[in-house]
């Protein structure tokens, strides 16, 4: 018996297994590791990019590449993972939404992050690389709840449209 099963025969692991069907979170995992490798490319590319030219280029980097990742991960959440046949703009916007605020935080953290990495490990050049990468994984289960339950949630009828 998998971890996984064991966890749902409990009370509480039930009704949080129940949010996390198999086969749909597996697929969600996959994509999100082509999401990952996407949205880190963008940002990396944009860093090296934009270095040369302006002061903080990580920062501005982060905030270019922001809309862009958050589509090409929208297609791939609704195409491969939730399935939807819903309305584009609709789940585009509450996706929108779900990745905004996640965004937002990480560029105003993210000078923070790259001044710790400069003052307590050796990775100096390297700090801004390091740091988006952990920002980026830090997401995963928050984004898919998110998702599952609001950008891609089936409208129930009476229900207010986003």
């Amino acid at each position: 018996m998998s971890a996984f099963e064991r966890l749902g025969k409990s009370r509480w692991g039930a009704r949080l297994v129940h949010h996390f069907p198999p086969g749909q979170f597996g697929r969600y995992l996959a994509v999100g590791v082509c999401n990952t490798v996407f949205a880190y490319a963008t940002y990396a590319a944009l860093t090296a990019l934009l270095t040369p030219h302006i002061p903080f280029a990580y920062v501005a980097a982060a905030a270019i590449a922001s809309p862009a990742n958050i589509t090409f991960s929208f297609l791939n959440y609704k195409w491969f993972v939730f399935k939807t046949r819903a309305n584009y703009l609709r789940e585009w916007s509450r996706c929108l939404v779900v990745y905004g605020g996640t965004a937002l935080l990480s560029v105003a953290i993210l000078p923070m992050t790259v001044f710790l990495l400069r003052h307590l490990t050796p990775a100096d050049r390297s700090a801004p690389y390091i740091a988006g990468a952990i920002q980026m994984g830090t997401g995963a289960i928050a984004g898919f709840l998110g998702h599952k339950n609001f950008s891609f949630a089936p409208v129930r009828d009476g229900a207010a449209s986003f």
